[in-house]
Parts: C-alpha cells; structure tokens; sequence
C-alpha cells in the first residue's frame, strides 16, 4: 500500500461525548483491502458479544474499497451494523456519492458508536467533524424534506454526501432505511433504525483529496480499458436503457415474477409496471452513482393536480428499480403504474425498505383474507390486492402505528405471523423479507444461506435460470455454487465494486487495478481472502446466535409453481451441505 495513502484512515465517532478521533489502520486495509472485508473485522472488533442492536454499543461501520474514487463502478459504501430486524449481521451497500465522498474526506473506514441523549446530525469535511442540532428535523414528515433542508445549510454542493432517515428510523421499525442523495438507500436490514437508536437523524460527508497510484501511465492505460468495456458492454446498456426494472417481463415470462404474496409467479398486468412500459411513458430522467458512466438509475415524472387548485400541477420524483417494482407492484396486485408510483413516494418519504415494507403488507393482505386478521385490528381498512389507495394508508399506519396490530407489523413479517398465524405464507427467510424471485431453489437457498439472507450474497436466482435446461444439479453442486459466487462476492464488496460490474471486474483486471493502487495480489490470493471473509460474517453470525437447523421454510415456496422444481428436503440437503463447507474452513482455520 503507498505510505501515504488516506485509505488506512479509519474515523471514530462517539456521539455521547460528541468527540472523533483518527487512527491509522493499514493491519486491516493491507490484508482486507477494504469495503466488507474491513467493515466485518471492524464489526467482530466493536461490536459486543450480545449487544443490544437498539444500545449505544452498536456500531455503524462504512467502508470503502481501494479502487474507490480510481476507477468507474467503485461506487459502493458498505455498511455494517448489527441488525434490529435479524438480531444478526446487518449489511447493506449504497451507492450515489457516499463511496466518494468518505474517500475524499480521507477516510477508508468511519465507525459511529453511543448514543447521542438530543437529535444530532453529524458533519464530515475532511478532517472537521461538526455535531449539529437536529431538533428541527425530527418527526419531519419526508426525507426529501430533510435532504433540501440539509443541502441549504451545508456547504460542498456537488461533493457531499447527505445520509439521512426518516420518521421509520426515529420509530426504530427495524426495516427502516437509510437514504442517500435522494435516490438511494442503504435498505436492507434497519440501518435506518440504528441511526434512529443513536438519535443521529443524519450524515454529511464531503472532502476534496488527491489520491495517489503507483504508476501514472498505468492507471490511464487501465482506466480507459474499464471505462469502455463498461460504456460499450450490452449488459451495462440495458442497465442504462431500462434499468433493474428490465427484469420484469422476462421474470414473468418464466413464472418467477412473485405476485399476490407468491401466490403466482406470473402477473396478468406485468407489462403495466414493466421497465419498458415505465420508461415509455413515465421516464423524467436517468442519473448515475459518483464515478459511474452507467447512469443505471431511473426516475419517473409523476404529474398529479393539487387536491385544492384547478389547474395547478405538482410533479413528484419517483425512482424504481426492479426490488420495489415487485414488493409494491407485482407483490400487492398493483396493475396501476401511477398507484405503484404513489406507494413508492410514500414508503420513501417515511424512510422505510420497500421490500420488506411490500412483503409485510402482503402477509396481512391474505391474512385478512383468510380471517385471520380483521378490520378491528388494521383500523377499518380492507386490504384488497390492487388496492394502493389503501396500502398507502396502511405504511402511514405502519410508521404512526395506531394499533398493537399495526405495532406487529412495524417489526416484520416474521414477528407478526408468529403472532397472528399464517407462517406457512409469512415470506421471509433468516428473518429478512425476501427479494423478488421465486425461480427456484438456487433463489430460496440462496436468502437463506446469505451471510446476509439476500439475493446480492450469492446469486441464486441466476443459478437457477441457468439450469433450466438442466435440472438435475445435486444438493453438493448447488452448494458448491453458491459458496464458490458468495465468497468472490466478497472481493467485490471488499473493493467496493457496483455487483453491476461483476463481469468485467475479473480477477486478472482486479489484480491489475490493485496494482495500480498499490496493492501486490495474484487471483490465487483472492479466492483466500474471499473466502476468509466469508467465514468471518459467519464466525460474528454464529457468535450471536444464527443456526442453520433454526432457519424456517415458508410452505408457500413449495405450493407454487416455479421454473426449477425442489422440495424441502432438496434445500434442507443442500444448507446442510454449505454449512458442513462453513465448519470446515471454520475447524480449520482454529487449527
């Protein structure tokens, strides 16, 4: 690593007696390079055994990688944090201008810890670190709100990044989100409910650094090779035409796209929420992560009258992406693009995931219609599939939370069908709603072996569409592949690289860039690290109590019909066989 290199710059924060402190940490960035790999030593560092995900002991982990601010598509902050909503590992990535901004700051690494006893936000130029009074802005009723207010009274406009949550997070519901740059989000996994815990309502980040590389001539020669191949692959042109939301219709062609609770795999409106449908008649505009040429984020143009104005407009800024496309389009029977479009605005505005948000509401849709929920428990709403008017009234319930029925459904689906009934359709997997595609059993197998039960850790839903015309993989090829994709996974989230990118982000050209960097490794080196990661998520997820044996199977998954067909135990086979993989290298690694 070059000496002078601020990636080994790692930013403590302690909001109880609002002081910070630089350490320099190149042990940690040297071997972990940095991004998950950093974030998860970090987190077995400051995290208690046991510790209350809602104490001050908690820590909030961001990290970037060592091609951050180099090279296009390094565009990812990684966050790490014990999570309210599994009691387990929280991880979540965030693009826009995080990843950047903390590296120009001059840091590789920033760990937050205590407990603010007011509201604070928290501002980061380069080496200053302000404590600021949020008084104001709690109880605010939208995160867009929030960010204008921010990025009137904050300097850096083009540089900063502005991280903040909304009424979700200051309820603790543990999905809640983080959100970044308006358009992003750290979402998965209640990072918003942390923050919230800490009274830290939000986090602004900006600097103005050089970064150093070995090698000029180099880096310009390599630089120009990454940025082409990204600008002129078909993958990243249809990420730039349509975005994630793409995946629409050929999910539903295949009978994966989940809808009505997972009832179906196909949906008899998907052409309505489809990318083609929304970027034909609802595109305002695209716009790209800081130091990406993709431009793979899409923002609708919703033009509505004001209620009490003849002939005034307003016109809101939705973004979609596949995830929410589904949990509130698909999910919920939504066919109505412009009512899909309203639930997105409003579970943006309050701050919450939106896939665990339209999963959750799912669950009480069928739970109501199967009596096991009443219209004296969702306070005089009917929840009727299709029904958006009424779903958006049931978040605003959700955050508000007016009722024991409604406080239920704050903590997840999990939680509330141990309480009302209906596990066998309660759609979550190691505690986390799941993502949205039911192709198989690479998918489910997948959020369940996840070090962090989601579709980004290992891919399985991609395993399962390639073996479509070869269903006849065993319990020990199909954890193979997924242990194999997981751990390369981690190099990725080590340096910070948009999964985007994962085909043109090889090894050869990971080591090649790392070089430039000024980092010596071989492919051979990754694939240790890789999995070293890998082992160490698990080694803090089993210290806090993750069982394999404890994990629970939605009945559902095996009703409805899916492109690869599995049974239960199919999957209790092949996690017994990724976890007899974990133990191993696990034994080992003690020995």
């Amino acid at each position: 690593m070059l000496a002078e290199d601020s990636l080994a710059n790692v930013l403590y924060i302690d909001l109880n007696r609002k002081s910070y402190r630089v350490e320099r940490r190149p042990d940690l960035f040297e071997k972990y390079l940095g991004g998950a790999g950093v974030a998860s030593q970090l987190l077995l560092q400051e995290c208690p055994p046991g510790c209350d995900p809602y104490g001050p002991d908690n820590p909030i982990i961001m990290a970037v990688g060592p091609l951050t601010g180099l090279f296009p598509l390094a565009s990812k902050t990684v966050a790490m944090f014990k999570s309210p909503h599994t009691g387990n590992l929280g991880e979540s990535h965030c693009g826009g201008r995080s990843a950047v901004a903390i590296r120009m700051a001059g840091y590789g690494a920033i760990v937050i810890t205590g407990q603010s006893n007011i509201p604070i936000w928290v501002s980061i130029y380069g080496g200053d670190v302000h404590f600021r009074d949020a008084a104001t802005l709690w109880g605010m009723g939208s995160t867009l709100t929030v960010g204008r207010i921010l990025r009137e009274n904050e300097p850096g406009a083009g540089l900063r990044s502005i991280m903040r949550i909304g009424r979700a997070g200051e309820k603790l519901i543990p999905y809640a989100a983080v959100m970044t740059e308006t358009y992003r989000h750290f979402g998965r996994l209640g990072l918003g409910a942390v923050f919230g815990s800490k009274n830290l309502k939000a986090l602004v980040v900006s600097g103005e650094r050089r970064l150093s590389v070995a090698d000029q001539k180099q880096y310009r020669k390599l630089y120009d090779v990454i940025y082409e191949a990204a600008v002129k692959s078909p993958v990243m042109q249809k990420y730039h035409d349509l975005g994630t939301a793409e995946n629409v219709l050929p999910l539903n062609e295949i009978g994966s796209l989940p809808t009505r609770n997972v009832q179906s795999g196909r949906f008899e409106a998907a052409q309505a929420i489809s990318g083609e449908f929304l970027a034909e008649g609802y595109l305002g505009r695209r716009i790209a992560c800081a130091h990406c040429p993709v431009g793979c984020i899409h923002i609708a143009a919703l033009r509505e009258p004001y209620e009490d104005e003849a002939y005034f407009y307003k016109t809101s800024m939705i973004s979609y992406d596949y995830e929410p496309i589904y949990a509130l389009g698909s999910m919920l029977g939504i066919a109505e693009p412009r009512g899909m479009l309203k639930l997105m605005d409003r579970v943006e505005a309050e701050g919450l995931d939106a896939m665990s948000t339209g999963v959750v509401l799912a669950w009480a849709t069928e739970a109501q219609d199967r009596g096991l929920v009443t219209e004296q428990d969702t306070e005089g709403l009917k929840l009727n599939w299709g029904d958006y008017a009424t779903f958006i009234k049931a978040v605003q319930h959700i955050v508000e939370q007016p009722s024991e029925f409604y406080k239920t459904l704050s903590r997840g689906v999990e939680y509330a069908a141990a309480r009302y009934g209906g596990e066998e359709f309660a759609m979550a997997f190691g505690g986390n709603e799941m993502p949205g595609y039911h192709t198989g059993p690479g998918a489910y197998i997948g959020y369940l072996m996840g070090a962090r039960h989601s579709h980004l850790d290992n891919a399985g839903y991609s395993i399962d569409q390639k073996t479509l015309v070869k269903q006849d993989m065993s319990p020990t090829e199909l954890a193979t592949a997924l242990l194999a994709e997981e751990r390369w996974r981690q190099i990725l989230s080590s340096l910070a690289i948009c999964f985007f990118a994962r085909g043109l982000y090889k090894p050869e050209l990971v080591c090649e860039a790392l070089a430039v960097a000024g980092f010596e490794t071989a492919p051979a080196d990754l694939d240790r690290l890789g999995e070293e990661i890998h082992n160490q998520k698990f080694r803090f997820k089993m210290r806090e109590g993750f069982s394999f044996e404890a994990l629970r199977l939605p009945k559902r998954i095996f009703e409805t019909e899916s492109p690869v067909d599995f049974d239960e135990a199919f999957i209790r086979e092949t996690l017994a066989c990724v976890q007899a993989s974990i133990l191993k290298r696990e034994n080992g690694a003690a020995n």
